[in-house]
C-alpha cells in the first residue's frame, strides 16, 4: 500500500510556542530554506502519524492576522489563497496560547472562514492552573466549529492528540465561523452578484489588501471595487471589530479566569525587568555575564582544538610522502579549517545564551525596554529586533526588518544593522584580544578580556544607533510607526529547543564559513607555495649567498626560517601583499595582515584562517606541536624592520576597530541588495563603513604606536 502524505500548515501569532510545537511534531527531521523568489525563511519537517501516513509540516512565518502588512505575512495569506501552490495545506493547525486566547483567535476565525480544515491548538496548557484559567473545551469546539488540542509543548502533553486530529483531518468541519457576516454589508451583495462562483471571504481578503489571488486577477476586482488606502484600512477595522465581538461572546462562556487563583509572579517580574532604571541595569549585567562566560568557559576546549589541529598538521607533514599534496594538506587545508573550528566553543556559547533569552521570554522584555530609546533616534521600535538578532548574523537580522511597515525606517534599520557585532566577528575579536589583552582579573573576578569583548559589542551597537540618528536627519522621515510588542509568559527554556537551535545555528555558521575558508585555504596555499620569478625557486641559494657575504654563522633552523621567509615574500601572495602594504602600513599592518584583511571581505571570520594558512606555508618541520598553534604563531611573528612583535597593542586595537566598523561580508551586501532591490544602498554601505573603519583604525594606531 502506498504511503499517504498530508500537508499541514502550522500557523500562529508570534510568541505562542509555534516553534516548540513544530519541534515536538518533527523532532530533528527538519529542513530550512527560502520560499521561491523571496528571502523569507521556509522551515518544514515531517511527522509519522501511522505506518502508512506521513505529514509534511510547513512552519509558516508568525502573523497576527490575514490583514497582511509585511512580506512575512504576505507569505501566509498568498499560500492560503492559492490552491495551486504545491504547499497548499490539507489542514491548517493554528497555534494559540492559553493566556492570550482572545487575540490569537482573530487569526483562527479568519483561516476558518477560508473553509480550510482547521485544528485549534491551545498551547501552554500547563499554565492554566497557575493563572487561574478554566476552559470549556466542548463549548469552544461547538462555537468555533473545530477540534481543539490542549497542548503543553514544554511537558509534551497533547502532542499525540494533535497527531491523531491531523491524521483524521477529513472528519473536520469546514463550516466558517463568521464568513459573510464579517463582510461589510455595503459590499456583500455586490460581491455575490459580481462573482457568484467564488468564495466571498477570499474575495474580501483580496479587496482589502494588496496581495495576489492567483485564481482571480487583481485588475478584475479593481474594476468593480476601487478603494483608496484609507478605505481599505476602514474596511479591515470594521471586520476586526466584528470578529472580536464574536470572540468576546464565545469566551464569556468558554473561558473563565479567576485572578484570585493566579500567582501573579509574571507581573512582579515585569515590574522589575522592564523598570525604567533597573531594567537597563539588569540587561547590562546579563550582557556582562554572557561575555565573561564566552571567554572563561571556552578557553579549555579552544586550547584543545588549537593544539589538536597543530598536531594534525605536524603529523600529516611528517608521516605522509614528501610532495605538493602533503604540503597542501598540512599547510593549507588543515590550518585553514582549524582557523574556524577553533571558535566553535565561543560561537556555540553565544547562540546558547541567545536561545535561552528567547525561550525564557526575556528577549521580548528587552525589545519593550529598548523601544523607548529607539524612538529618539528615528527608528521604529521594531528596529531593535534586527539589531539584537544581528549579534548572531546580519543576514537574517536584515531580513527580519521586513516587519517594519514604514519604508524609510526599514531602510535605516537595514543600513545600520551591520554595525552590530555578529558572530562572524567573534573569531577575529577573540584571537586579537587574547594576543594584546592580558589574562588578568579586575577586582579579583572580572576577566579583562571579557570586558574588552563586551566593549566591542557596545561600540558596534552605539555606532548603529548614532548612524540611524544621522540617517534620520539626512533622509527626513515624514512619519513613524512604533512597535507593539507582545509579552509572552515567562517559562523555563526547553532543553530540546535550545539544543536544536544551538546545533543548527552553529552548524550553519561552521559549514557556511567552512566552504569559503576551505576554498580560500587552497588558493592561498598555492599562492604562497609558488612564485613567478627565479627568486622564489632559488631562495635557498640566495639566502646562503647573503649569509656568506655578511660572514654570518647561523644555526640550521635559523637558516631554514630565513629561506622560508624569503620564499614566502617572493611568492605570488607575497607580491600581492607587498603591493597593498603602502596603503595598510599606516594602520600598523604588514603585508600578511593585509592579505588576511582583503580575503576577509568574503567573510569576516576568514581573517584568522588566512593568517593560519600563511603562517603555516613553509613552517619548519621540526617545530614542537605545542608551539605550532595559530595563537602562538601569531604571538611569535616579528616585524623584520622594527624587531617588534607584529601583533602589538597599537596594531591590535587598530584591527579590532577596523573590524568593528568595516562592511566585510559579501553575503550581507547581497542580502541588502535583495531587500532594497537596488545596488545603490549596498555600495554606499561598503564605501562609507569601510572608509570610516580605515580612518578610525588609522587614528587609533597613530595615537597608540
Amino acid at each position: 500500500m502506498a504511503q499517504k502524505n498530508i500537508k499541514v500548515a502550522l500557523i500562529g501569532n508570534p510568541n505562542v510556542g509555534k516553534t516548540s510545537v513544530f519541534n515536538q511534531l518533527t523532532g530533528l527531521n527538519q529542513q530550512v530554506g527560502n520560499y521561491p523568489g523571496i528571502t523569507v525563511e521556509k522551515k518544514q519537517g515531517f511527522a509519522k502519524l501511522s505506518n502508512d501516513v506521513r505529514a509534511k509540516i510547513i512552519d509558516l512565518p508568525g502573523t497576527y492576522s490575514l490583514n497582511a502588512s509585511s512580506i512575512d505575512e504576505n507569505v501566509v495569506i498568498e499560500l492560503l489563497l492559492n490552491k495551486k501552490d504545491e504547499d497548499f495545506p490539507d489542514v491548517a493547525v493554528v497555534v494559540t496560547e492559553v493566556e492570550n486566547l482572545k487575540r490569537n483567535l482573530l487569526l483562527f476565525t479568519q483561516i476558518k472562514d477560508l473553509e480550510i480544515p482547521a485544528i485549534l491548538v491551545i498551547n501552554m496548557s500547563d499554565r492554566m492552573k497557575l493563572k487561574g484559567i478554566e476552559l470549556d473545551i466542548p463549548f469552544l469546539e461547538q462555537e468555533l466549529k473545530t477540534k481543539i488540542a490542549l497542548v503543553s509543548s514544554r511537558k509534551k502533553i497533547g502532542i499525540d492528540t494533535l497527531k491523531n486530529l491531523i491524521l483524521n483531518y477529513e472528519d473536520l468541519s469546514i463550516e466558517p465561523c463568521l464568513n459573510s457576516s464579517s463582510i461589510d454589508p455595503e459590499y456583500f451583495d455586490k460581491l455575490r452578484k459580481t462573482f457568484p462562483n467564488q468564495l466571498l471571504y477570499k474575495l474580501w481578503l483580496v479587496i482589502t489588501q494588496d496581495v495576489n489571488f492567483l485564481n482571480l486577477e487583481r485588475n478584475e476586482i479593481k474594476s468593480a471595487f476601487t478603494k483608496s488606502h484609507s478605505d481599505l484600512k476602514r474596511l479591515q477595522q470594521k471586520e476586526t471589530i466584528k470578529r472580536y465581538q464574536f470572540i468576546n461572546d464565545t469566551l464569556k462562556i468558554g473561558q473563565k479566569i479567576d485572578k484570585s487563583k493566579a500567582s501573579g509572579i509574571q507581573a512582579k517580574l515585569d515590574r522589575i525587568l522592564t523598570h525604567k532604571v533597573f531594567g537597563y541595569v539588569i540587561f547590562f549585567f546579563i550582557l556582562f555575564a554572557i561575555f565573561q562566560s564566552i571567554f572563561e568557559w571556552s578557553t579549555i576546549p579552544m586550547d584543545f582544538i588549537d593544539e589538536s589541529f597543530a598536531h594534525f598538521s605536524n603529523y600529516a607533514k611528517t608521516h605522509l610522502p614528501v610532495g605538493k599534496f602533503t604540503d597542501l594538506i598540512s599547510e593549507g587545508i588543515i590550518p585553514g579549517i582549524g582557523g574556524i573550528v577553533i571558535f566553535i566553543p565561543q560561537i556555540a556559547f553565544l547562540f546558547l545564551f541567545i536561545s535561552v533569552l528567547e525561550e525564557s521570554g526575556y528577549m521580548s522584555r528587552v525589545v519593550f525596554l529598548m523601544d523607548k530609546i529607539m524612538r529618539r533616534f528615528g527608528l521604529s521600535g521594531k528596529s531593535i529586533v534586527p539589531l539584537i538578532s544581528g549579534t548572531a548574523c546580519a543576514i537574517p537580522a536584515i531580513m527580519s526588518a521586513r516587519n517594519i511597515e514604514n519604508w524609510k525606517e526599514r531602510l535605516i534599520t537595514i543600513l545600520v544593522t551591520p554595525f552590530t557585532t555578529c558572530s562572524a566577528r567573534l573569531p577575529v575579536y577573540a584571537i586579537i584580544i587574547s594576543l594584546i589583552i592580558p589574562e588578568e582579573k579586575v577586582l579579583g573576578f572580572l576577566s579583562l578580556q571579557g570586558l574588552a569583548l563586551m566593549l566591542l559589542y557596545l561600540i558596534g551597537f552605539f555606532m548603529a544607533i548614532f548612524s540611524s540618528w544621522l540617517l534620520d536627519k539626512f533622509l527626513k522621515l515624514s512619519c513613524k510607526t512604533y512597535f507593539v510588542v507582545e509579552m509572552p509568559s515567562y517559562k523555563i527554556p526547553m532543553f530540546k529547543n535550545v539544543a536544536i537551535n544551538v546545533l543548527e545555528k552553529t552548524k550553519a555558521f561552521v559549514f557556511g564559513a567552512g566552504k569559503i575558508i576551505l576554498a580560500l585555504s587552497v588558493i592561498l596555499w598555492f599562492l604562497g607555495s609558488h612564485g613567478p620569478t627565479k627568486d622564489f625557486d632559488n631562495a635557498e641559494q640566495i639566502v646562503e649567498k647573503d649569509i656568506l657575504a655578511n660572514n654570518l654563522v647561523l644555526e640550521p633552523s635559523l637558516i631554514e626560517t630565513k629561506v622560508n621567509t624569503y620564499r614566502l615574500e617572493h611568492s605570488y601572495i607575497g607580491i600581492i601583499g607587498k603591493a597593498i602594504e603602502p596603503a595598510i602600513k599606516p594602520l600598523g599592518y604588514d603585508w600578511k595582515i593585509g592579505i588576511a584583511v582583503v580575503t576577509s571581505f568574503a567573510a569576516r571570520e576568514v581573517f584568522v584562517g588566512t593568517l593560519a594558512t600563511i603562517y603555516s606555508v613553509g613552517a619548519n618541520d621540526d617545530e614542537d606541536d605545542m608551539q605550532n598553534t595559530i595563537k602562538k604563531r601569531m604571538q611569535a611573528e616579528i616585524n623584520p624592520v622594527t624587531g617588534e612583535k607584529v601583533f602589538n597593542f597599537a596594531t591590535g586595537i587598530s584591527l579590532l576597530l577596523f573590524y568593528a566598523f568595516a562592511m566585510q561580508c559579501i553575503s550581507t551586501l547581497a542580502i541588502v541588495k535583495k531587500e532594497t532591490n537596488s545596488w545603490k544602498w549596498p555600495i554606499i554601505q561598503l564605501v562609507v563603513m569601510s572608509g570610516f573603519a580605515y580612518i578610525v583604525a588609522l587614528i587609533a594606531y597613530q595615537i597608540l604606536k
